[in-house]
């Protein structure tokens, strides 16, 4: 009986330490790339929609084929999925790391995001599956501290060995983390879901890729290309749209749909999706053009640029417990008003900080005050999200609200991109016409435009002009993002009954 004990802790220390590694892998790429982008404008020359790219095609990828991961796993094995993608997310890296240009590395990194794809929803799927009951939210509970405690260091090491050596260490990172990943992962128990069913859900995987890859170029270059005739543009978007409104219809009529629309005839699960939407867009387009205010605007190192936002994950991380018990002690409704609008104040403060100044007078109270609104919210809207539908559904209600969050991300820094390039020009051009420039010095200007921040001109007024005009559509993102914070708690009180945990009827599988 020991021996089998003892046997069985070392098989759950092996189990933890491959989910660990591999989503610390992934979850980490998600924000450290964000510390990497201005060294990558400055390596490349990439211009504001360039690196955009470089986020959102790995994004991209993740978000669209999330849950069609998942169903892989179920279906063909979730450990044999599992090291598939580690495989694919550490080949992927490599690639990154070794990139010649700035195309090569979007692509890549689309690569990147099929391989997390695979491996996101296996680490808790492992979990569940290699652990009794009785220890499960244990497991869980030490697999979400360490991936936790990966996402707050990660971004300082990535900062330090770009600010030290050089960006490229940020993907070559992952290497080692997906050797001892596959080295360990034989000893890791096989499982899948015998009831699975064969029929897996491509054409709504294909039209849902499409669409969000369509829409999501389109939001990108418009800005740029508009000047030069926009019609592609604008076919590409209404093709997106046209794709979406497929996978819609795909999704209700198909026999297993990825997305089941019965879910959404839950008051209490379809608020909460909306709520994900809207509060982590504003997060999302937030920790995208953050770290380039810091590096390009404040002249932060991109060690100090990746330690900013330690507070907010150390809030998240010693505090979760007790937002936790918040539903069961005041319902739903209220955590998830109070919340995003604490969440909102927070952002708010990151427009109304003086440029210049100490970290900890300027952008720490901002962090703050938005890391105690997240924190309020966070826990509560998993609760919620589990709550509105049948114990039978929770794993593809998890997965949807999942895909949710990175979808917001994924369309945040598109339009948020798009708006802020939009004021920057419009700021920049009336700059420049009060300045007595010649045709040379203007179109010099005209240039380096796409650059945003990262332009350089030997005109100090002209670089003032940059700087400034950065700072304003800055600013005005960050007021729409306090907007869309703010909005999600409007959503909270509209649509998420009142009361505690409550019970729930079966739903159908099927939006018919």
């Amino acid at each position: 009986m020991r021996d089998n004990s003892s046997n069985s802790r070392a098989r759950g220390s092996i189990v933890l330490a491959v989910t660990i590694l591999g989503s610390s892998m992934a979850f980490v790429d998600g924000t450290v790339v964000n510390v990497a982008l201005p060294a990558l404008q400055n390596a490349f020359g990439a211009s504001i929609a360039d690196v955009q790219w470089v986020v959102e095609s790995y994004a991209l990828m993740l978000a669209a084929l999330l849950l069609v991961g998942g169903s892989l796993g179920d279906l063909l094995g979730r450990r044999k999925v599992y090291v598939f993608g580690i495989a694919v997310f550490a080949v992927a890296s490599a690639g990154c790391g070794a990139a010649r240009n700035i195309d090569m590395l979007i692509w890549l990194r689309s690569i990147q995001g099929v391989g997390a794809a695979l491996l996101v929803p296996g680490s808790l799927a492992l979990i569940t599956a290699s652990f009794p009951e009785e220890t499960r939210g244990r497991a869980i509970g030490t697999w979400s501290g360490f991936t936790a405690m990966a996402a707050a260091v990660g971004p300082v090491i990535g900062g330090w060995l770009i600010e030290y050596s050089t960006w490229r260490w940020v993907f070559f990172l992952n290497l080692p983390l997906a050797l001892a990943v596959i080295l360990l992962a034989p000893k890791v128990p096989e499982s899948r879901n015998e009831n699975a069913s064969h029929h897996l859900d491509w054409p709504g995987a294909l039209l849902v890729t499409f669409g969000l890859g369509g829409v999501t170029y389109a939001l990108i270059e418009w800005p740029t290309r508009a000047r030069h005739g926009g019609h592609f543009v604008a076919v590409t978007a209404v093709l997106g749209v046209a794709a979406l409104a497929g996978f819609v219809a795909v999704e209700y009529w198909s026999r297993m749909p990825m997305v089941s629309l019965a879910l959404f005839r839950s008051r209490n699960f379809a608020g909460a999706n909306l709520l994900t939407l809207f509060l982590y867009a504003s997060l999302g387009g937030l920790m995208f053009f953050f770290p380039m205010d810091l590096i390009q605007i404040q002249h932060y190192t991109p060690t100090q640029a990746g330690a900013a936002f330690l507070p907010f994950v150390a809030i998240m991380f010693g505090l979760s417990r007790w937002a936790g018990g918040l539903v069961a002690r005041f319902g739903s409704r209220i955590p998830l008003t109070v919340g995003p609008l604490v969440a909102a104040c927070g952002i708010a403060l990151f427009a109304v900080v003086p440029q210049g100044g100490s970290y900890w007078t300027t952008f720490f109270p901002a962090v703050v005050v938005m890391g105690m609104g997240m924190t309020i919210s966070v826990a509560p809207l998993t609760t919620t999200v589990m709550d509105a539908v049948p114990e039978s559904e929770s794993g593809l209600a998890s997965g949807i609200n999942n895909a949710v969050s990175r979808l917001a991300s994924l369309l945040a820094v598109a339009v948020f991109g798009a708006i802020l390039v939009t004021a920057f020009n419009h700021s920049l051009d009336r700059a420049l016409n009060q300045l007595a420039l010649t045709p040379t010095v203007r179109g010099q200007v005209d240039v380096a435009r796409p650059l945003l921040a990262a332009a350089h001109n030997p005109n100090p007024m002209v670089q003032r002009a940059i700087i400034e005009s950065f700072v304003s559509g800055y600013h005005f993102v960050i007021w729409i993002a306090t907007g869309l914070a703010a909005l999600s708690a409007v959503t909270a009180w509209l649509l998420i009954e009142p009361g505690t945990r409550r019970s729930v009827a079966q739903l159908p599988t099927k939006g018919r």
